[in-house]
């Protein structure tokens, strides 16, 4: 089995607003499409681009906060703003169609009661996502990337989940940031697999198409599978040439395998 894979339009086509990019993803061939912020536009153009298209928004993501605080949900002294921007993120994805949010905590420094904190936002993130059908994922990034961020582990985020205790609240698997912070790939999505929503991926290390650099993807994408993954595969990449279309051959590599 191939599975669907997903333009992630955070980093694909930015030379064009989000309708654009939508149109632009169903022409090259995804299968569904994710982005990070859509809220320039308004829900009802989006969704009504979606239905054009027929292609699904698979998941938006919280708003950051101001310049250098790379999210909200574990930072104390932002509470109010943080579950603004939950309810924000739940009523447009509920609007659009989407399936999960990506609830982001922000730069914390490992400061010790920021995870509290976290939990907290966490929980009525669930419950608000829970009412309307919706999961929320949260998402380790690698300190190289994002240097401070309150969540860098996989481990830890399932820790986080299992304190939470939200059926609804899983991992978003970015492979690109797992290599960096753990390595093992293969152990660690087998181990982890019981509480992946979503996964992504991106060549580590320079972040661009999955067809160089020191991750085997095909091999990686058949460990997802075999360890029961039926989600979606999110190209979460930065485009090494001129345009997006000119680095799609390991797209059609992965389709050839079908």
């Amino acid at each position: 089995m191939v599975l669907q894979v997903s333009a992630n339009l955070g980093f694909l086509w930015t030379d064009r607003p989000l309708p654009d990019r939508i149109r632009a993803a169903k022409a090259a061939g995804f299968d569904d499409v994710e982005c990070h912020f859509p809220y320039e536009h308004a829900a009802e153009e989006i969704a009504e681009t979606l239905a054009e298209t027929n292609l699904s928004m698979l998941g938006i993501n919280t708003v950051l906060g101001p310049e250098g605080f790379f999210g909200l949900a574990a930072l104390a002294d932002h509470r109010d703003a943080a579950r603004h921007a939950i309810d924000q993120a739940v009523g447009y994805a509920r609007s659009i169609k989407a399936r999960h949010i990506n609830v982001v905590p922000g730069i914390t420094h490992g400061d010790a009661g920021a995870e509290a904190v976290f939990r907290e936002n966490l929980k009525y993130a669930a419950d608000r996502a829970g009412a309307q059908g919706l999961r929320i994922v949260i998402e380790p990034l690698n300190p190289r990337s994002v240097p401070g961020a309150h969540l860098s582990r996989v481990d830890t985020a399932i820790k986080t989940i299992e304190a939470v205790g939200a059926q609804n609240v899983h991992v978003m698997f970015d492979m690109f940031h797992a290599q960096i912070v753990h390595g093992d790939l293969e152990t660690l999505i087998r181990s982890s697999m019981a509480h992946i929503g979503h996964v992504q991926f991106a060549a580590v290390h320079d972040r661009g198409e999955p067809d160089t650099g020191e991750l085997n993807y095909p091999y990686l994408f058949q460990v997802i599978e075999e360890a029961g993954y039926q989600g979606h595969l999110g190209a979460e990449y930065k485009p090494r040439g001129e345009t997006v279309e000119a680095g799609l051959n390991w797209l059609k590599a992965y389709r050839a395998q079908a």
